[in-house]
């Protein structure tokens, strides 16, 4: 007698999407097409695979992300040390460099896909998640920040997305940094006592990091410690607030957060997160800014790029958690048959209304068993379509079938000729 297998189950963290939810992230993913269309940004697809030294390079080796959070290994065959990206902004610069896509100029690219990180799972926070994202490369101005902004509000206005602040900061250019590193770390050596073990290992390897800190005993410490914005140059200053300007006029309301500095180390002058009080303590759900530097040191011609990211589990955790009402489906009709000798003509008159745009689903049977009218106009009710269609035994003898109205509460019905399903198809895609 064979053993029974050991029932297989997901990695922890890294979730299966099945229906209806998958109908909420398409609906998500098509309002995102339609948008990124509008500002003229075009899609890009990265593999999921990359070289581990793409993220050391490009992310800071001094990251939660690369210390801490990579899943990396060695190729079994040639030893090549790869991981599953992380996030996809350093392989949109790879693909970028690889491919020569600067050679005629500037380029807005947009994303969507999963990536991995090896974190404690938790509400809109999982070990594989997924964001789609947005990158202008080769732009130098203080517009094309204000512009991904932009397009990132018009998103949750699209969506219809409350309760969403943004919030903005300048992290200035590398010699600004470097002052304001210097005070940082004269900072916190008064403070030493007072630092966390993470703290304390980062404070002459990247004391910027220690302003990210989540540690709540911290806090006040961080508070207090030498502002970024207080170093700033004229220039860096002049770019921030053409940013705010543009802002302004659009009026988009925004809070300027002196602590914000992003979690990877490729970001100069404008970062900025838009963040939310509904999701606890995930409330990022999109983040991003200006990356001038790291084309050049993924191997690139210099070149200054801008972009951000959104979680798509924490977009859709927070329209769920406001009440919005997603589709989960918006199919037009049932078709309901009764016998298995109506199946070929049926059939016939469904391919007609797919092919005419018509989405429809078929009852399916088990064997010679069609099942039940009551059971099929139960299915047919439960699978949110508008419509039943019905290929009755008398509605096939006069080469007609019936269409019934199941959303407007009466039921009502009207027969269509068989011969021109066509001709007839549009009134399927009414909504009620």
């Amino acid at each position: 007698m064979p053993v029974k297998a050991e029932k297989l189950v997901a990695v922890k963290g890294m979730n299966d999407i099945l229906p209806p939810d998958s109908a909420r992230w398409e609906w998500l993913e098509g309002q995102v097409r339609e948008l990124m269309a509008r500002y003229a940004y075009g899609n890009i697809r990265t593999p999921i695979l990359e070289p581990t030294a793409l993220f050391v390079r490009g992310l800071g080796e001094v990251t939660d992300i690369v210390e801490k959070e990579m899943y990396s290994f060695e190729d079994k065959l040639n030893g090549e040390k790869l991981t599953l990206r992380p996030e996809a902004t350093a392989g949109v610069v790879r693909a970028v460099v690889e491919h020569n896509l600067l050679y005629e100029g500037g380029k807005r690219l947009y994303y969507m896909g999963p990536m991995f990180r090896h974190e404690r799972p938790q509400r809109g926070r999982y070990r594989q998640f997924h964001q789609i994202g947005a990158e202008a490369l080769g732009f130098a101005g203080a517009e094309v920040d204000a512009e991904l902004i932009l397009l990132a509000h018009a998103l949750w206005q699209q969506l219809g997305l409350e309760d969403v602040q943004l919030q903005l900061n300048s992290l200035g250019q590398p010699d600004e940094r470097r002052l304001h590193r210097a005070a940082l770390i004269a900072y916190f050596e008064q403070h030493a006592d007072q630092l966390d073990e993470d703290a304390r290992r980062r404070l002459h390897l990247n004391p910027l990091r220690i302003l990210d800190t989540k540690n709540p005993a911290m806090q006040s410490l961080v508070a207090d410690a030498p502002k970024l914005l207080d170093f700033l140059g004229e220039a860096s200053l002049a770019h921030f607030n053409r940013v705010r300007e543009i802002l302004d006029a659009n009026d988009v309301r925004y809070q300027i957060n002196p602590r914000l500095v992003r979690g990877m180390d490729y970001y100069n002058l404008t970062v900025f997160e838009f963040v939310t009080t509904r999701l606890g303590s995930q409330g990022t759900i999109c983040g991003g800014g200006r990356y001038d530097y790291l084309i050049e040191q993924i191997g690139g011609k210099p070149s200054p790029a801008v972009g951000w990211a959104l979680g798509v589990e924490r977009v859709l955790e927070l329209l769920k958690e406001q009440g919005a009402e997603l589709s989960a489906t918006d199919l037009d009709v049932y078709a309901v048959i009764p016998e298995v000798q109506a199946l070929p003509v049926a059939m016939q008159c469904i391919q007609s209304l797919r092919r005419a745009g018509v989405r429809v689903q078929m009852h399916a049977g088990t064997g010679e068993a069609m099942g039940s009218m009551k059971s099929q106009f139960k299915r047919a009710d439960a699978s949110g379509a508008h419509y039943a269609l019905i290929f009755g035994a008398d509605e096939l003898a006069q080469h007609e079938v019936t269409v019934k109205s199941l959303r407007d509460g009466a039921g009502n019905q009207t027969r269509y000729s068989l011969n021109q399903p066509s001709e007839w198809a549009s009134h399927l895609q009414s909504r009620t």
